[in-house]
């Protein structure tokens, strides 16, 4: 069973086409978000437990790693990133085995704002996306001009995705309006000069919440305010996507287009390495949400040594055995 039954936002949080006209308090968030069921944390554990024993053969495995190849956001967020690096993934997600044309593109290429402009250059014409992280990633911590100038950068660089951080610090310390003002204002950033906005996602730090009560309040504070994809985790910290955490944000997806009618896409990221990781994740997509949210436009894989896996998966599918080490580049 879900671990949490359907909950409906008041008047004042309901999405309209102009969602920067929202209006909302602090008072009117806290009584909100504390007033959502809470969620029954060991009935969601053995849902989720239970989900990832579920055995995908054959031709139904071989559709499922395609899929979720499509679904990635091959990404590199480090320090020591340069251009040349970039190109290198941006090959690589145009063409992710160069010796099997078959083998989809990835969904995208997330790297940091100063480097968006050498992905797009690299990407234009694919169809692969550019996202970008901004706000401070990945702490948030700091003032929103900064935040602003930030996103800005990558939008006028030409990202697609603006994949921006919450400040957790202003969640759990309780200033709801501040963390939903915050997200309004980088929505508002995502906007280009001809009217056409960059979509934007909204990560959480999942590990750092401490409670699923908290990452479902996160959830919905996010939607409410403009996300186009919720997501778990920045990949920096110790606890990154889990199967249980991104029930919850499937959950919340759920509920939140029961009550508006606005769908919302999902993105687990960080320790998702193997094919077996992400077929448990797409499992859950289709027992949670069905095949709406089975598509890279509603569901992604925030990783980089995932497609390394699901290629050696898939040549074994295809020709019985595992490549050598040299099968696949390494990022």
């Amino acid at each position: 069973m879900p671990s949490t039954s359907p909950a409906a936002p008041p008047p004042a949080l309901q999405p309209g086409p102009a969602l920067a006209g929202i209006s909302a308090s602090d008072a009117a968030l806290r009584r909100f978000l504390h007033g959502l069921p809470g969620v029954d944390a060991v009935g969601l554990q053995a849902r989720t437990a239970a989900l990832g024993t579920r055995s995908i053969k054959t031709t139904a495995k071989a559709y499922a790693i395609d899929l979720a190849i499509s679904m990635i956001d091959l990404t590199t967020l480090e320090g020591a990133d340069t251009p040349g690096k970039v190109l290198s993934l941006c090959t690589k997600a145009r063409r992710p085995d160069p010796g099997d044309p078959s083998v989809p593109s990835t969904a995208a290429v997330c790297v940091y704002p100063d480097l968006a402009a050498t992905a797009r250059a690299a990407l234009t014409g694919s169809g692969i996306k550019v996202a970008a992280v901004a706000t401070a990633f990945p702490s948030g911590r700091a003032g929103l001009p900064v935040k602003l100038a930030d996103t800005a950068e990558a939008v006028a660089a030409g990202a697609d995705e603006i994949d921006m951080v919450i400040d957790r610090g202003a969640f759990l310390s309780g200033r709801y309006l501040e963390v939903f003002e915050t997200i309004q204002a980088v929505r508002a950033a995502c906007t280009r000069p001809d009217g056409t906005a960059a979509h934007l996602k909204v990560i959480f730090e999942t590990g750092e919440l401490g409670t699923y009560d908290n990452v479902r309040r996160a959830s919905w504070l996010a939607m409410a305010a403009g996300a186009d994809f919720i997501k778990t985790s920045t990949g920096k910290v110790g606890v990154n996507a889990t199967l249980p955490v991104t029930m919850v944000l499937l959950e919340a997806v759920r509920d939140f287009r029961a009550a508006t009618g606005v769908q919302i896409g999902v993105k687990p990221a960080g320790g998702i390495r193997t094919t077996k990781d992400a077929m448990k994740y797409l499992v859950l997509v289709n027992e949670t949400l069905g095949d709406d949210w089975l598509s890279p436009d509603w569901f992604r894989f925030g990783a980089s040594s995932l497609l390394n896996d699901l290629l050696m998966q898939r040549q074994k599918l295809t020709t019985g055995r595992y490549s050598g080490p040299d099968y696949v580049t390494v990022d």
